[in-house]
């Protein structure tokens, strides 16, 4: 989807601070952070929302990859928070399924 943000970013066309790329994942730093560290990871092909997504391994491989980028961000052992809003009431502004990595800092419930 050439009029996609993240898919731009994925392809390059925009640039981003990226973290790690993997196969068919990508993790960059957000350019609004809710907390010292916010990471937004995405698939490389475009998938819309959390009810668009149909492939159980994109869906377990987005969340094992959303693990090993808190890990390599030092944030795993005291802990972070894994965020994916579908759909204008959940909150979802970039209509392209990503996961906020939240952390570096004590995450309070309800969140919102």
């Amino acid at each position: 989807m050439t009029s996609c943000l993240f898919c731009r970013i994925a392809s390059g066309e925009i640039p981003a601070t990226i973290v790690k790329r993997e196969d068919n994942m990508l993790a960059f730093r957000d350019l609004n952070p809710q907390a010292p560290t916010h990471l937004l990871v995405i698939p490389t092909t475009h998938v819309g929302s959390l009810n668009d997504a149909k492939d159980p391994d994109l869906l377990g491989g987005l969340l094992a990859f959303s693990r090993d980028v808190a890990h390599e961000a030092g944030i795993a052992n005291k802990g972070y928070r894994v965020v994916v809003n579908t759909n204008p009431d959940g909150g979802q502004t970039v209509f392209h399924l990503h996961v906020h990595v939240l952390g570096g800092r004590s995450m309070r419930w309800p969140p919102g």
